[in-house]
C-alpha cells in the first residue's frame, strides 16, 4: 500500500500543469508518442550509423551530424517491440538529454501538439514489472490517446553513460 501511495505521488506530481506545453509525436507500432519540444534539436532522414561493438543491442551505433558523434538509439528496440526495416519516413529525433545529444529511431514524426493540463492523465499501473516513470502522462487528443514519455528517464543513466563513453572519442 505504501508503494501505491509512493507511486500515486509521483503520477500526481507528472501531470502537474508545469507539464503542460507543446510536444513532438511519432509514431511506434502504429502507436503515438511525445516528447517535450524544448529536448528535440532537430530531425534528420536515416542516414549511415556506425555499429559499435559492446553496446547494448538497441544502440544502433553513431552517426556523424556535422562534425559530431551522436550516439542512435533505436525506441522499437528500446521499448521491445517488434523491429522492422526501416522506410522511408523512418527518422531519427535528435534530443538533448543532460547536455549530450542523442538520436532516436522512430517510424515517422508526426506533429507538434500543444498538450493542456486538462487533456493529461497519469499514466495508469501497468504491473510491478513495468517502469512507468518514463511516461510524463497520457494525453486525450481528438479522441486519441498519446502517451507522453520523459526523454531524461527513457534514456536513463545506462543509456548516459554509454553516450558519454561514445561521444568523448579523442
Amino acid at each position: 500500500m505504501q508503494a501505491e501511495m509512493k507511486q500515486g505521488k509521483k503520477t500526481d506530481a507528472v501531470v502537474s500543469p508545469s507539464r503542460e506545453g507543446k510536444y513532438l509525436t511519432f509514431v511506434l507500432c502504429d502507436e503515438e508518442y511525445g516528447i517535450e519540444i524544448l529536448k528535440v534539436r532537430e530531425i534528420i532522414g536515416i542516414m549511415n550509423i556506425t555499429p559499435v561493438p559492446q553496446t547494448p543491442c538497441y544502440i544502433k551505433g553513431v552517426i556523424n551530424l556535422r562534425g559530431k558523434v551522436i550516439p542512435v538509439i533505436d525506441l522499437r528496440s528500446k521499448f521491445r517491440l517488434q523491429e522492422m526495416k526501416h522506410t522511408k519516413e523512418s527518422c531519427i529525433i535528435v534530443v538533448e538529454v543532460r547536455n549530450k545529444l542523442t538520436g532516436i529511431i522512430v517510424d515517422t514524426v508526426s506533429e507538434v501538439l500543444d498538450v493542456r493540463g486538462e487533456d493529461m492523465e497519469p499514466a495508469p499501473h501497468l504491473g510491478n514489472s513495468i517502469n512507468t516513470e518514463i511516461f510524463i502522462g497520457m494525453a486525450k487528443i481528438k479522441n486519441k490517446v498519446k502517451i507522453l514519455l520523459d526523454i531524461d528517464r527513457v534514456l536513463g543513466t545506462e543509456e548516459i553513460n554509454v553516450v558519454e563513453s561514445l561521444t568523448n572519442v579523442s
